[in-house]
């Protein structure tokens, strides 16, 4: 007899993303089926009519009948800066107006306006305003994101920042992903000073993020108008050399090569690349860098140039597909709308969408063997979508289908009814 907290059965399409089951759908998909949860994690997988009978339901166990419906891997966010103050919806104007992201910064906005709402803001109100946000990720069936600082700028207001986060994952059931993203752009009180700047990035914040465990990555925006390939190399390689491990923003505005550099330095991703070379995705497949694409931010800052998914994913690169929240670019918690954006922009299939917000997300921070796909083993982390397939979840956009999010056998939100 096998004791198990969790059981849903039924499932019109289990979604395993597993290499193991072989169908044509490529998703691991089984036709009614049924998965099991106990305090090991996933213990069975398999269809319904096929359950063990030695498999028992424990005194507070729970039970999901999940008939007609799409069950498949908590959704997975790679790309976030979840911790901010403020917000920018006058800039959202100014863009409609004609004025374009770089003049908006020139003028005063930008990055640094956010960084100056969030130096102003307390911890208690950061925590509230990110805990919101988390509820609505969790309410579009997303399970775990990754989350960056960035928009604090000082080694103070850096720490302020990630250990809202620490505080978050005790609160929260959405599982956090900690990055340090100092490099996101210099201050103003460092203008004319940036190689000050690098060296308190990199001898003071570096040091102490690590000393407090407060980030599990380090990140640097690599671009024109932030940090060049030489002073992301240094931070990045400082950021290793404290056991953080590297993620870059790359060839967001420009072509500069931040994806050859996100392979050389072993990166476990390089995000954005609307303008990444064809030897950068080549170098990237190699070093097996996933690609971390932002379709919010084209959508939002309304961008002509799209990342060249279709290439990538043609040359082996893996492909993850994220919300980039933030209040400047991409101000939106719903992950299922990538999907849609990715689909339509980027040329993406349903497959492959699915497969950007679970597998090739968990691959991008490091977490492929926790989560990602439903295997024996691995945490159980599913939702639950109110569709009849698996393509109508990109299909019918702007409506949220979420019906059950389970974290580690536990269900964490339910849509009311009525």
């Amino acid at each position: 007899m096998i004791k198990i907290d969790f059981l849903i059965k039924n499932a019109k399409e289990l979604l395993t993303l597993s290499s193991s089951v072989k169908d044509p759908s490529g998703l691991g998909l089984i036709q009614n089926g049924a998965i099991a949860v106990n305090e090991a994690g996933i213990c069975w997988i398999g269809k319904t009519d096929e359950l063990p009978g030695d498999l028992v339901l424990g005194p507070e166990g729970r039970e999901i009948d999940a008939t007609g419906k799409v069950v498949m891997p908590g959704l997975i966010d790679g790309h976030t800066h979840l911790v901010f103050g403020g917000s920018r919806e006058n800039e959202f104007e100014q863009r409609i107006q004609g004025l374009s992201y770089l003049e908006i910064a020139e003028r005063g906005g930008g990055i640094l306006s956010t960084v100056e709402a969030t130096r102003k803001a307390s911890f208690e109100e950061l925590f509230f305003l990110a805990k919101r946000r988390l509820d609505r990720f969790l309410s579009m069936g997303v399970t775990t994101i990754e989350a960056k600082s960035g928009y604090g700028l000082s080694l103070e207001d850096e720490i302020k920042i990630l250990r809202v986060m620490k505080a978050l994952q005790k609160d929260h059931p959405v599982e956090i992903v900690s990055t340090f993203l100092g490099a996101h752009t210099l201050p103003r009180e460092f203008r004319g000073e940036r190689r000050r700047y690098i060296d308190l990035v990199m001898q003071e914040m570096i040091p102490e993020v690590a000393r407090e465990g407060l980030a599990q990555f380090c990140d640097v925006f690599c671009e024109e108008k932030a940090f060049t390939i030489d002073e992301s190399r240094k931070i990045l390689e400082a950021g290793k050399a404290y056991g953080l491990k590297p993620k870059i923003h790359a060839d967001q505005l420009s072509p500069g090569g931040g994806a050859e550099l996100a392979a050389e330095i072993g990166a476990y991703s390089a995000d954005h690349l609307e303008y990444v070379s064809p030897k950068g995705i080549e170098q990237m497949a190699e070093k097996g860098v996933t690609a971390v694409l932002l379709p919010g931010a084209t959508f939002f800052l309304s961008m002509k140039k799209y990342p060249p998914a279709r290439e990538m994913i043609e040359r082996g690169v893996g492909v993850a597909l994220s919300t980039d929240l933030n209040p400047g670019s991409s101000m939106t918690e719903s992950l299922p709308l990538m999907m849609t954006m990715g689909c339509l922009f980027f040329r993406m299939t349903p497959k492959e969408a699915i497969q950007a917000v679970t597998i090739n997300a968990a691959r991008s921070m490091g977490k492929a063997r926790e989560i990602g796909s439903l295997e024996k083993g691995k945490e159980g982390d599913l939702v639950v979508f109110d569709i009849p397939n698996y393509k109508y979840l990109p299909y019918h956009f702007g409506v949220n289908h979420t019906e059950y999010v389970i974290k580690k056998g536990r269900i964490v939100f339910q849509r009311q009814k009525g």
